[in-house]
């Protein structure tokens, strides 16, 4: 109200100078005073317009301490009902609530900051200059560093994982070994690109798993020793039955000095073929194994899906024939390369293939689909899809473990040499199947 009053006041004081300064040209009142009440019209139009401007001027600086974050100035507040009154309430509420929102920011950003220190996970971000923002407690303890301020540092610590830090993208990881003075460490690199404000940065995870390496190693090599003493006792045992046998009817001819008779000779004979048979197949499971245990290191070239299809076709042209099923392939796109072993990335989808052919033998529908593809995360995807009769929930836990097999013929050391492939091209091997609805084998590769 009072700033009305006044707006009105001063209003009406400028028309009656201006008045006056008409009546006093038309009634020629002279020079001195026609000029004093000139100057008196000038001053109050003055005056007028700086009252005018006044609360807009209070604005204009109460936007300029939200822009420059200063809530701690108050307005001055009489209670007397003016307009100025309660503009001056409103000021001091909104900064009020602007410093509570701001002291809650602050509050929830020391929370998690202080959250991402401890972590027992190794967490650092950098941006495009590799400037680190933040380095947590568990990154500084697996670096054996107080401090770092740009990633380029990490080159002295390591060089293999400075060069992981730098090419891994979204999603990408890799395991990188790091010596430490507690021991050398297994890493679990773990990258993800972020954008926040136009500006790019990197979040790197950093995960000391040898332990539970060294645990899965423990669990692995005592499945591999209950898989072997098995497959061997399992042979030895009828061998060293049988040669017992042999041995004994053979000293008791000896010591009683008696002929062998020609059934005698057959029935060792029979005995000795048993034996070479059972251990031809010893040999040939060591051989197996052996296979297994020594993978060449793949030698990667570009590899033209479309055309590495068609060779695969035509390998398998008369065993598809025979069995009456249909294979169909799927590109996008059509020019999709690979980087990978040719030979190895082949001998993979031939077990598949062949898996895929012996599923569906006695399938109503007789189907394999060739697929390959790039997922949302930007991987190269083969899959080899089938509509067999699906494998059993049970069965589907073990059959990437070594010598592990559901058919009635078959090594079981098929998919395990897949898996290892695959994870020599830095890549993954998945199966989803359910009974009576097929089987789908997809070969990951990160790229």
């Amino acid at each position: 109200m009072d700033y009305r009053v006044g707006l009105l006041g001063r209003i009406a004081l400028v028309a009656a100078l201006l008045f006056l300064l008409a009546y006093s040209i038309v009634g020629e009142w002279g020079v001195f005073m026609i000029s004093l009440l000139l100057i008196l019209v000038i001053f109050q139009v003055i005056f007028l317009l700086r009252y005018s401007e006044s609360s807009f001027k209070k604005v204009r600086i109460f936007l300029d301490n939200i822009k420059q974050d200063k809530y701690s100035q108050l307005y001055p507040v009489k209670f007397d009902g003016t307009e100025t009154d309660d503009l001056h309430i409103e000021f001091n509420a909104i900064l009020a609530k602007l410093k509570e929102d701001q002291a809650e920011k602050e509050a929830n950003y020391q929370y998690f900051r202080s959250v991402f220190k401890h972590l027992s996970i190794g967490l650092i971000t950098f941006g495009e200059d590799g400037q680190i923002q933040i380095l947590n407690v568990a990154a500084k303890r697996i670096l054996n560093v107080d401090e770092l301020s740009n990633i380029s540092e990490i080159e002295g610590i390591n060089k293999e994982l400075h060069l992981a830090i730098q090419n891994l993208r979204t999603g990408g990881s890799e395991l990188i070994k790091i010596a430490h003075p507690d021991g050398i460490m297994q890493l679990s690199v773990y990258v993800i690109e972020l954008l926040m404000r136009g500006e790019k940065f990197k979040l790197v995870s950093l995960q000391n798993i040898q332990s539970e390496l060294e645990e899965k190693e423990m669990e692995a090599w005592q499945n591999l020793v209950k898989i072997l003493t098995h497959e061997i006792m399992n042979s030895i045992a009828p061998i060293s039955s049988l040669a017992g046998t042999l041995k004994g009817e053979l000293e008791y001819k000896l010591e009683h000095n008696e002929p062998l008779q020609p059934a005698d000779m057959e029935d060792c004979m029979m005995g000795i073929s048993t034996i070479e048979k059972r251990s031809e197949g010893l040999i040939g499971f060591v051989s197996d194994f052996r296979s297994l245990a020594h993978i060449p290191a793949p030698k990667f070239s570009s590899i033209g899906i479309s055309k590495l299809f068609d060779q695969l076709e035509i390998l398998l042209q008369n065993q598809l024939e025979n069995h009456q099923i249909t294979l169909r392939k799927e590109l996008n796109p059509k020019e999709l390369i690979l980087f990978g072993d040719q030979n190895q990335i082949e001998q993979v989808l031939i077990n598949l293939l062949q898996n895929a052919i012996q599923a569906c033998e006695d399938a109503e529908e007789k189907l394999i689909t060739l697929k390959a593809y790039i997922d949302e995360a930007g991987k190269i995807i083969l899959e080899v899809c089938d509509t067999g009769k699906g494998i059993e929930e049970e069965a589907l836990g073990k059959i990437f473990i070594p010598f592990f097999t559901t058919k009635k013929k078959g090594s079981g050391i098929g998919l395990s040499l897949s898996k290892q492939i695959m994870r020599r091209h830095k890549g993954n091997i998945q199966v989803r199947s359910h009974l009576g609805e097929g089987t789908s084998f997809k070969l990951i590769f990160n790229g």
